[in-house]
């Protein structure tokens, strides 16, 4: 099919893994360490964030003191990378496994760009198959994390390729504005509702889940950017 993209650029966490119920048992025993309770209002707020962003965010909605955001980020690190680790812990998000091989089979450069840190990618790719990646960028790798564009435009660099031609796919509003701000086509696929009245990035499209993206989506978006 012709006017594929450059590259398809894929979130992690909630895109193509359902990671985020092990991240909220470590959230809410972080919470609990500091003697305070972890609520769904922080979680909506720390979702698609890198751990240097979401623990201060955390911390204050808790009313917790900012001298424990050392220990706490440590303790969110370590406990989610326990919890990764444990088998059949991780689940693929519904249509993940379908897209990546359609992508593989059709020879779309792919690139897995994740916030999380190494120590938590890697458990994800060998789940999901390394084959279907042609580069991954994790969030320990690059200077600044999303919302900024620095992961997007770090694997776009790996890849070599222009931004403007590449889609990326996220499930946050966090992720999203990354992948604006790099200058990709970008589209979200969220993985939690949207509060009501939340300003959304100015992204290129909004599908209900991954069985709604395939090729002829994806050419579509690269064609409609192309023209304008």
């Amino acid at each position: 099919m012709s006017d594929l993209p450059a590259a398809v650029l894929l979130d992690m966490d909630g895109l193509l893994v359902d990671t985020e119920p092990l991240w909220t048992i470590a959230e809410h025993e972080a919470a609990a360490r500091l003697g305070r309770e972890f609520t769904p209002e922080m979680k909506q707020a720390m979702i698609g964030h890198g751990i240097d962003t979401a623990v201060p965010i955390m911390l204050e909605m808790l009313g917790a003191p900012a001298a424990e955001e050392p220990a706490t980020a440590e303790f969110l690190l370590r406990r989610s990378a326990e919890l990764f680790r444990e088998p059949g812990a991780i689940i693929p998000q519904p249509g993940a496994p379908e897209l990546l091989g359609v992508l593989t089979a059709a020879g779309v450069p792919t690139a897995l760009v994740s916030s999380s840190f190494r120590s938590l990618v890697d458990p994800v790719v060998a789940l999901l198959g390394a084959r279907h990646f042609t580069v991954t960028v994790a969030g320990d790798e690059v200077e600044r994390r999303k919302p900024h564009p620095d992961p997007y435009l770090a694997a776009t660099r790996l890849l070599g390729v222009d931004p403007a031609a590449c889609v990326v796919l996220e499930d946050s509003l966090t992720g999203a504005a990354a992948g604006v701000a790099a200058g990709c086509v970008t589209v979200l696929v969220p993985s939690m509702p949207i509060p009501a009245g939340q300003d959304l990035p100015p992204v290129q499209a909004r599908v209900a889940n991954l069985h709604e993206v395939d090729l002829a989506l994806l050419a579509g978006l690269v064609r409609r950017s192309d023209a304008t």
